[in-house]
């Protein structure tokens, strides 16, 4: 009965998000005020190939194409009007959403850009162009539902999973700032000779995302708590004037997993640390 009370209230969230109202000027106000919202919207399987096809058609740009973990492959993608939002300062990490395709349970799942649109941009959001993709998304996949995962939508904004964890606003930083960001990004694709990094994203002149690959046996986490959320990772890094930061493992992981409790977290207690570690070794 708890199932098919929560697969209800996620569905009715799902189609809530959908058709709320779209504001032409960047505001708090969506209509989701005091409802919840979905992180992921998860759909029948289709192959990584075909959901490729699908996403270029419902007019997205496909920027990668990442084994996120065995049998599981998530496709990175934007449009312009989501780049042009992730120009303003702080905003990178809004550019992208992410699809999961799960060969394994042979499923797919998206990244709800309602969702993490609202915790990115917090103030500067602008549900029109985030609804907008959520849209695009469903057009071009009928049939998607919501995940069990969820938050409150007035939460997202300034979200931290509990006292003493960071906020959005808390990111790791990577290394001292460079004179331009040309010179962070070339430094991170010299690293490995170019290997970890996954994509290049230019959003302005002084404004760059990558995807990142973190090591192997670091990426590991998504196994240990959950592979369905496999669309976490590659990791992304923000490089803005110069200088590069990634989201706080902590604040990124448990917004990605609101349904992980502090006994998953101290599962993987080392992880955090290990993440900003391998990321900041490309920025020495």
């Amino acid at each position: 009965m708890k199932t098919l009370l929560l697969t209800i209230v996620s569905l009715s969230i799902l189609f809530f998000s959908g058709c709320a109202s779209k504001g032409a000027t960047p505001s708090a106000t969506s209509g989701l005020e005091g409802t919840k919202v979905n992180t992921y919207l998860i759909g029948e399987y289709v192959d990584a190939t075909t959901a490729k096809t699908k996403l270029e058609g419902a007019g997205f740009e496909v920027i990668a194409s990442y084994p996120s973990v065995k049998k599981g492959t998530t496709l990175v993608f934007t449009n312009e009007a989501l780049k042009t939002e992730a120009a303003k300062p702080g905003r990178a990490f809004a550019a992208v959403v992410r699809l999961f395709v799960d060969d394994k349970e042979k499923k797919i799942s998206f990244t709800n850009p309602v969702y993490f649109g609202r915790a990115f941009m917090q103030d500067e959001y602008n549900h029109s162009v985030f609804n907008t993709a959520l849209e695009s998304i469903n057009g071009a996949f009928p049939g998607l539902i919501a995940s069990a995962d969820i938050l409150d939508y007035d939460a997202l904004a300034d979200y931290h999973f509990m006292v003493g964890m960071p906020y959005y606003t808390e990111p790791d930083m990577l290394g001292e700032a460079s004179a331009t960001t040309a010179d962070s990004v070339n430094k991170a694709k010299s690293y490995k000779k170019g290997k970890s990094v996954v994509f290049e994203l230019k959003l302005s002149d002084t404004s760059t995302l990558l995807g990142y690959d973190l090591d192997k046996r670091t990426k590991k986490f998504v196994k240990k708590i959950g592979r369905a959320n496999a669309a976490i990772l590659p990791w992304c890094v923000s490089i803005e004037n110069g200088q590069a930061k990634a989201l706080n493992a902590k604040y990124y992981i448990a917004i990605s997993y609101p349904l992980l409790d502090m006994s998953g977290f101290m599962g993987i207690a080392t992880v955090p640390g290990a993440i900003t570690k391998d990321l900041g070794k490309a920025f020495k």
